[in-house]
């Protein structure tokens, strides 16, 4: 299969006045095109800087991280801006990348019309709800149809059963629209209920501790994955390789 991301070697020193912290090591492993890939690990491993390498923020001290295409990157939160409506803020990204044609305008509209925004276009941030928004960000982040899309807790800020329906609605896009993802979660169950394979890091610094591919088959809804009786023996394995 083709990869939209490899790690290699990778290896990252933070240089501060105090000295040096090494924030991963020998870190290697990959995202194959329209997989869905979670990794979990110990807090302050090094989740979220993990990310940063992804999208080319920060640049290993060692190793490397090739991209096959572009990238998308969804945060914590909306980051939604409250002065701009809806459909301005889905069409952000084409504005800072110049990109702004009828053709992209349409393509976004017709994104909000298929996921069940269009009715919102003209509304401001502050008259959705919380999953409504997190809805909006995702549309935002494919408008500018990138090929990976790094999922940074996205669910975090919302409570757990709006959580739930989120997560099962944004998981649902994703694979609608064929795209690749990787997600840095804390939740166990929210990784083994989203994601094709779970990479289990290390404490700081971050190596890849185990690779799990999950067998659902099929079955890629997460609140029906919740339901099946592996659930229970992925989450006991994950928990321990955890805090084992």
């Amino acid at each position: 299969m083709k990869e939209k991301i490899r790690f290699q070697d990778v290896k990252l020193v933070y240089h501060t006045a105090r000295g040096e912290t090494v924030a991963t090591e020998g870190l290697s492993f990959s995202v194959n095109e329209g997989e869905f890939v979670a990794i979990i690990g110990p807090s302050g491993c090094g989740k979220t800087t993990l990310l940063s390498l992804a999208a080319g923020l920060l640049s290993p001290s060692e190793g490397s991280v090739t991209r096959d295409g572009s990238v998308g990157y969804m945060l914590q939160r909306d980051e939604l801006f409250p002065w701009r409506t809806i459909e301005k803020n889905l069409l952000l990204p084409l504005e800072v990348k110049r990109a702004l044609t009828p053709e992209a305008k349409e393509r976004t509209r017709a994104l909000a019309e298929k996921y069940g925004l269009k009715g919102f276009l003209s509304s401001y941030p502050a008259q959705l709800s919380g999953g409504m928004r997190q809805r909006a960000a995702l549309i935002r982040t494919l408008a500018g149809e990138p090929d990976l899309l790094l999922l940074d807790e996205p669910f975090s800020a919302l409570d757990y059963q709006t959580r739930l329906n989120v997560a099962r609605d944004v998981a649902g896009i994703i694979r609608r629209e064929g795209k690749t993802a990787l997600l840095i979660t804390h939740d166990i169950s929210e990784a083994i209920s989203l994601a094709d394979r779970v990479i289990v890091l290390t404490s700081r610094p971050a190596r890849v501790a185990h690779i799990h591919t999950l067998d659902f088959g099929e079955e890629k809804d997460p609140l029906r994955r919740r339901e099946k009786a592996q659930f229970s023996g992925w989450f006991e394995l994950l928990w321990k390789e955890l805090n084992g």
